[in-house]
């Protein structure tokens, strides 16, 4: 880990929720967004480079930095059980309502789950659990099969309640996707 990285990852951990949220309420649907799990607008490091998404999976929390020292702060939920994505990664590809297939890790581990699902879901299904929006995590040119994405059980966010991805409330993830281009940077402790 860069010395940079972890002056970054500290400031953002003492950050906690500094400044003002983004909206005065904050609806996903019809799921209203709990104040505490609202998105805001942060402070960082003066030198974070702008367009870096960093996952703090202890905080639950995902920021994208803006550059100056200005980053959004979003809620997120992770994977359980120490199936959450750690490491460096950069987003490979973009998708607005995608689709869903579970890996062959994931029906392996729970197949009355999963195993319903082997041939695909759709994007928009009420039993797709990918929402409106996904950005691919890719590691060396190769998918890793975690992505960023949206998500019908919003009650899941800021916990630990997901089989690995890092889920994000849906109007949440469709902010970020406008925001970060394919290529990005992703820091995930």
């Amino acid at each position: 880990m860069t010395h940079q990285r972890r002056a970054f990852l500290l400031g953002a951990a003492s950050l906690a929720l500094a400044p003002g949220a983004l909206w005065a309420r904050q609806m996903d649907g019809d799921f209203e967004i709990p104040e505490h799990l609202w998105a805001r607008r942060v402070r960082v490091r003066d030198d974070a480079p702008a367009g870096q998404i960093h996952v703090l999976t202890q905080q639950f929390r995902l920021i994208f930095t803006l550059g100056g020292g200005a980053a959004y702060a979003y809620p997120i939920g992770v994977g359980v059980d120490g199936r959450a994505f750690r490491g460096e990664a950069q987003v490979g590809r973009k998708a607005e309502w995608p689709s869903w297939t579970p890996t062959a890790n994931m029906i392996a581990r729970e197949p009355g789950l999963y195993a319903r699902y082997a041939a695909g879901v759709p994007g928009g299904a009420p039993e797709n659990p990918m929402g409106a929006r996904a950005l691919y995590l890719h590691r060396n040119g190769r998918d890793t099969m975690y992505r960023i994405h949206g998500t019908s059980q919003p009650w899941g966010v800021g916990r630990a309640a997901s089989a690995g991805c890092i889920r994000m409330f849906n109007s949440h993830v469709a902010q970020l996707y406008d925001l970060v281009p394919v290529g990005a940077p992703v820091f995930a402790k």
